[in-house]
C-alpha cells in the first residue's frame, strides 16, 4: 500500500475504465492500494483535522473489505463462493450485507430488463475471464451453457433470506455491482463517523464524489482511449462510471473478446460506444454503466430508465 499524506499542484489521475478525475491544484490526503482485484484510490482535501486522514482511511479500507469478503470469487471461502458451491444441492442463508447486494442485483435485473444479470457467471468461465482458454467456444457449447444462466431460475426465499438455483450448474457473480456497493458502503460509513469530507473515492474507475463541492471528469474516447472525448463538470455528492470492450478483455485465437457478456446471446457485447453514468448512488452507476453500454440504443428501455430513476445522466460516446 502506498500512502501519500499531503499533496500539492495540477494532477489528472487515469481511472481504469473510461474516465479521468482532473485535479485542480489544492492540498490532498491521498491514499493508493489494491482492493477488489483492482487499484483504490482515496482522497481527501485538506483542511482535515489532525488524526482524522488516518480515521478516514481506515473506515474506507474496512468498508471495502467487509465486500471483498463476501463477494470474491477468486476465494473460495468468501460466501459467494459458498453460495455458489452450495445453492443447487439447498438453500443457501445469506448474511445480511450479501443479502443486501443480491436485492439490489434482482432490482437492477427488473430495471434493465435482465441486461443486468448477475447470474452468467457460467459464461464467463466459459469465455475464459474465470479460467485459461485458448479458443473461444462454439455455438452448441454457448447455447449448452446460457442453460445455465438466468436470474429467473434462480429463487431468492425474502422471509429467510436463503438462495436456491432451480437448475444444476448455475453460479453467480456479483463483479458488475460490487465496487458500486463498496463505495456506497464507505460513503455510509464515514457519514457515521459525524463527518462529510470533501473528497473523492476510486475503485478501479467507478468514482464517487464526496461533499458539497465541483469536479472535473474527462470521459475517454473509446476509439482512442488515451485522447478524451469530453469533459464534465460535476458537483458531489455524485458516483460516476464507465463501461466500454476496449481496456478490460481476453484474447482468444488471437482476437480480443471484451468483458461485458450479453445475456441475450451469451457472448461478450461488441458495441460501437462506450457508456458513461452519474447518479446519486454509486451501486446504481455500476449496474447502469454495463445495461447502456449493452442496450444504449434501446430507445424504450432508455426511457423506462429514466422513469425509474429520473436523478440518472448519461453520455454514449461513440467509436
Amino acid at each position: 500500500m502506498t500512502r501519500t499524506r499531503l499533496g500539492i499542484g495540477l494532477a489528472v489521475i487515469l481511472a481504469a475504465v473510461g474516465l479521468v478525475l482532473i485535479l485542480q491544484q489544492e492540498r490532498r490526503l491521498q491514499e493508493r492500494a489494491l482492493c477488489m482485484g483492482t487499484v483504490m484510490e482515496s482522497r481527501f482535501q485538506v483542511p482535515v483535522r489532525r488524526g482524522n486522514g488516518e480515521k478516514f482511511f481506515r473506515t474506507v479500507r474496512s468498508a471495502y473489505a467487509e465486500v471483498e469478503t463476501i463477494a470474491d470469487l477468486h476465494r473460495p471461502d468468501s460466501e459467494l463462493s459458498r453460495l455458489n458451491a452450495t445453492a443447487a444441492d439447498k438453500p443457501f442463508k445469506c448474511s445480511p450485507l450479501l443479502w443486501e447486494m443480491l436485492m439490489e442485483s434482482r432490482r437492477a435485473w427488473r430495471l434493465s430488463a435482465g441486461a443486468f444479470d448477475i447470474s452468467v457467471k457460467p459464461l464467463m468461465d466459459l469465455w475464459g475471464f474465470y479460467r485459461r482458454c485458448q479458443l473461444p467456444p462454439n455455438p452448441d457449447e454457448i447455447e449448452a451453457c446460457r442453460q445455465r444462466c438466468g436470474l429467473a431460475k434462480v429463487r431468492f426465499n425474502d422471509d429467510e433470506h436463503t438462495v436456491f438455483f432451480t437448475f444444476p450448474g448455475m453460479a453467480l457473480d456479483l463483479g458488475g455491482i460490487a465496487k458500486g456497493f463498496a463505495l456506497d458502503l464507505a460513503a455510509k460509513r464515514l457519514n457515521e463517523l459525524g463527518e462529510s469530507p470533501d473528497g473523492i473515492l476510486d475503485l478501479g474507475g467507478n468514482l464517487l464524489l464526496l461533499g458539497q463541492r465541483s469536479y472535473r471528469i474527462g470521459i475517454k474516447d473509446p476509439a482512442c482511449p488515451k485522447q478524451l472525448a469530453e469533459t464534465l463538470e460535476l458537483t458531489g455528492p455524485l458516483a460516476v462510471a464507465s463501461s466500454g470492450d476496449y481496456e478490460r478483455f481476453v484474447v482468444l485465437a488471437g482476437k480480443k473478446y471484451g468483458h461485458i457478456v450479453d445475456p441475450d446471446t451469451g457472448c461478450p457485447a461488441v458495441c460501437p460506444w462506450a457508456a458513461t453514468v452519474w447518479c446519486r448512488r454509486a451501486v446504481d452507476s455500476d449496474w447502469l454503466s454495463t445495461t447502456l453500454f449493452l442496450r444504449g440504443d434501446n430507445a424504450e428501455l432508455l426511457k423506462s430508465l429514466r422513469c425509474e430513476l429520473p436523478e440518472m445522466n448519461f453520455k454514449i460516446i461513440p467509436k
